[in-house]
């Protein structure tokens, strides 16, 4: 089993630039990341550290969030915000300079919350205006954008792996074709999508999978989720990529689960 560590939830009780290296050590040689800065925007001294923590510690940048807004306070991207649409704009920017400087080439755009004051239908409209943008930034760099569905926030409306496709569809008729399905099987599941009938219909086209188990958003073992079983038949059905270990767990116990199955193999 291929695994790359989310060093956004995972390994959150280190600083940001020595999470990379405490991937390495574990013994991981792969890694993601949410947005790894306050703003859309960061300075290149910012940009430049992040970029060399990883190339001091020797993996690869396997995805990366573009700015999803204050994710804390509970924002969860600026894909559709209407008001918003120069800072998406200067981001992309941002993403595909770290994506030359690293060889990622997995972006997931969080598509962002609805607002209170502003037609779901515009909305929507920005989305799609959006994302064909990106996929054209990222084109250029081989890259592909990833659009998830999320659970734990009312507002957020794509929750099942169907609303995502259809923006996905969206986009493909306008031309592109570097947009995937992120397939987290902790969120399809919490949200009660059928997880299992989402792989056999769509398994060889999702862009990335990541997992937690639930109840909890705990490491595999510590919940219900039949997590093996799903990543097994991704891989049937024709996923080739990255298994990604997306859940919350302290860094003293984070790869208890993982060690036991080595062993048990």
């Amino acid at each position: 089993m291929t695994y790359t560590l989310n060093c956004s939830i995972l390994l959150s009780e280190l600083p940001l630039l020595q999470r990379a290296d405490a991937a390495r050590q574990a013994g991981f040689g792969s890694v993601e990341f949410w947005w790894p800065f306050a703003e859309a925007v960061p300075n290149d001294k910012q940009v430049d550290e992040f970029v060399a923590s990883l190339k001091d510690a020797g993996v690869q940048l396997d995805g990366l969030n573009l700015f999803a807004g204050d994710m804390p306070a509970g924002d969860r991207g600026l894909v559709s915000w209407v008001g918003r649409e120069a800072e998406f704009k200067d981001n992309l920017e941002i993403v595909v300079g770290i994506a030359q400087a690293t060889g990622c080439t997995a972006f997931n755009a969080l598509y962002g919350n609805r607002l209170t004051d502003v037609a779901a239908e515009a909305q929507d409209e920005l989305a799609l205006s959006n994302l064909i943008e990106a996929t054209a930034a990222v084109s250029k760099i081989n890259g592909t954008i990833l659009v998830e569905p999320v659970s734990g926030m009312d507002a957020y409306p794509l929750k099942t792996a169907a609303q995502a496709l259809n923006v996905i569809n969206n986009v493909k008729a306008g031309g592109a074709t570097n947009i995937a399905l992120l397939a987290d099987f902790y969120h399809l599941a919490v949200n009660g999508d059928d997880v299992a009938a989402v792989i056999e219909q769509h398994a060889k086209d999702f862009g990335h999978i990541q997992i937690a188990d639930a109840p909890g958003r705990g490491a595999p073992g510590t919940g219900q989720l039949p997590l093996d079983e799903w990543i097994n038949r991704s891989r049937e059905l024709g996923y080739t990529g990255k298994v990604a270990l997306e859940y919350k767990q302290d860094l003293s116990t984070a790869f208890d689960w993982l060690a036991n199955a080595e062993s048990d193999a």
